[in-house]
């Protein structure tokens, strides 16, 4: 007898070939028919007429390093059929860790990550670990809604290595940098999916010093280049100089894009092992340099490197409402009289006519931290003509005469004022994006970018920037936008999409026994009502240890999702099933 048996759905395997109607049968964890009519019996059978089956999603870029220590749901991952994860991305993590130094790392990944640092204190079960193979077992021994792999982040090895010399950025003696092979050798040993390094001037920690090893030479990266050659397993993920930062002689980015792709080319030759960066198009630089970095990745992987630029689904954009950061948060007035009543109170006290003409004429109070994402609220003030009002589902294709600027020029009035009375509405939980004033062009150049035979699909950031960025729909978006509801540009095949996000992820990281529905394959399953699969707007949740808030966005859709042969997901609710663990390469 099997243990579940999906009927009659839109086979989607993951391979890349057309779907096929038919029947997926699973026991014991595993796939174990695919294809045609299954008669057998089963304990459970899910009918899957009219629905797309395909693997679970896996979702190489997240970072849940803390979260992994108070929620064993992984939301918003989980609602989004991501069956499994990669923590541990951009130089930044918590292991390893001497006494006494967590407060740095906490103060690292509340600058570079917006997750808040109140609720990485409370909740994170610190002195459970100090290496990274103490974390990997700590991580080991809980159970989640879907598998966690965890890459060890330069950030931490450098500091753990260093201390503050680390931190602050000072170069590598020849003992810093074996020390520091040798911590990176010894966790990948023990599991480590892969090492992660940041070297963007843009992530910096919560008091503003760029992440360390930012400025690290490339004898220190080669020699850790060395280390997993030794070791033979891993893959490198790096954020390049040029991603989030601009180059210039004021303490801007130190090298160009160029350079960091050749350095990145030698680290693969040298380790043997993959590498995979993130690529976007930078407002900073020339606007087609990203063409560019995948022609240079064309031909360094055919003199035998393994390069795997990481791109998006859809453009990053950053949100704000009451919710979440905003214009007037560091009004004076709102500080002292409004941050801290209820919503439903603040609202009220904001539509007073002397509140809203103070907050709009105010000095702002500049946060202690100059590392705080806090700081985005004068990019909200700058910004507010070019926004866009968020309703549900999301409109990933809006025309230039939605922005705010636009509907606020046809009633006559202010941008910045506009946005104050737009937040306000639906009882303060409306939401807008800034996203850029022409994103059917973006468009244009992510499905270029995701058509490219050496991409591969990431960046959703799932469990960071919990209240100013909601990618962790990343997955879902790429059904329901690419796969069927683009109309400004030509759509992507389902089974393109399907494969790039479930079995190209699991080979970069080696997860060999995942990532199709092939018999003998990990049972790793969605079940998805394609036709009526939807991303709704940001809702602000008040669930993170110290009371913090993070933004999720509703996701219908998921008939059923499937980890390891248990249902975790039954028409978008949680089962409360855990059949997640640890996954080690």
């Amino acid at each position: 007898m099997f243990d579940i048996v999906i009927k009659n759905g839109t086979v989607v395997d993951g391979t890349g070939v057309a779907p096929v109607v038919g029947d997926v049968a699973i026991r014991d964890g595993l796939i174990i028919e695919v294809g045609g009519r299954i008669t057998q019996a089963a304990r459970r059978t899910i009918d899957a007429d009219g629905a797309l089956v395909t693997p679970g999603w896996i979702d190489v870029h997240t970072h849940y390093d803390g979260q992994v220590s108070w929620d064993s749901e992984l939301a918003p991952s989980s609602h989004n059929g991501v069956t499994t994860v990669v923590m541990g991305n951009c130089g930044v993590g918590f292991a390893p860790v001497k006494p006494g130094a967590e407060d740095a790392l906490i103060e690292l990944m509340e600058g570079v990550e917006d997750i808040p640092g109140a609720a990485l204190h409370e909740g994170m079960a610190w002195g459970s670990w100090e290496s990274f193979p103490d974390y990997l077992d700590y991580v080991a021994g809980r159970d989640y809604a879907l598998d966690v792999g965890a890459q060890i982040a330069h950030g931490a090895v450098r500091f753990y290595a260093m201390g503050e010399r680390g931190r602050l950025n000072e170069d590598a003696t020849a003992e810093d940098i074996a020390a520091m092979g040798a911590i990176v050798a010894e966790a990948i040993s023990a599991g480590a999916v892969g090492f992660s390094t940041s070297r963007t001037i843009g992530h910096r920690s919560l008091w503003g010093e760029p992440v360390p090893g930012t400025f690290a030479a490339d004898a220190e990266l080669l020699a850790i280049a060395d280390e997993m050659r030794k070791v033979g397993k891993g893959v490198f993920e790096m954020i390049p100089a040029g991603t989030v930062g601009r180059l210039d002689a004021l303490g801007g980015e130190r090298t160009t894009q160029e350079a960091e792709h050749d350095l990145m080319r030698r680290f693969s030759i040298a380790s043997g092992r993959p590498v995979t960066f993130t690529l976007v198009q930078s407002p900073d630089y020339d606007p087609d340099l990203w063409r560019q970095i995948l022609r240079m990745t064309a031909e360094a992987n055919a003199a035998g490197a393994q390069m795997y630029p990481q791109v998006a689904s859809r453009p990053i954009g950053f949100l704000t409402g009451l919710s979440a950061y905003h214009a007037f948060m560091r009004k004076p007035t709102y500080l002292n009289a409004l941050a801290h009543l209820p919503l439903a109170e603040r609202v009220t006290a904001m539509r007073n006519p002397s509140v809203k003409a103070a907050l709009l004429e105010e000095d702002d109070i500049r946060p202690e931290a100059p590392g705080s994402m806090e700081n985005v609220y004068g990019l909200f003030q700058r910004a507010a003509p070019v926004m866009y009002p968020l309703s549900s589902p999301v409109d990933y294709e809006p025309d230039i005469g939605d922005t705010l600027g636009a509907l606020a020029s046809a009633a006559g009035r202010d941008a910045i004022e506009y946005l104050y009375d737009f937040m306000l509405e639906d009882g303060g939980t409306r939401f807008a994006s800034l996203s850029t004033v022409d994103i059917a062009e973006r468009m244009n150049v992510l499905r270029e970018m995701l058509l490219d035979p050496h991409t591969i699909t990431g960046l959703s950031d799932a469990g960071a920037h919990v209240t100013l960025i909601c990618d962790g729909t990343m997955p879902t978006t790429q059904l329901t936008y690419w796969a069927r509801d683009r109309k400004k540009g030509e759509q992507i095949p389902v089974e393109f999409i399907v494969h790039k996000q479930t079995s190209r992820n699991a080979q970069l990281y080696g997860f060999v026994d995942r990532g199709t529905l092939e018999a003998g394959m990990r049972a790793d399953v969605n079940v998805i009502d394609h036709g009526n699969l939807s991303v709704s707007a940001p809702v602000a949740h008040h669930d993170l240890p110290a009371g913090g808030t993070r933004l999720i966005q509703p996701v219908s859709g998921y008939l059923a999702t499937i980890c390891n042969g248990v249902m975790t997901r039954d028409r978008d609710k949680d089962t409360g099933a855990r059949p997640g663990r640890l996954v080690r390469t």
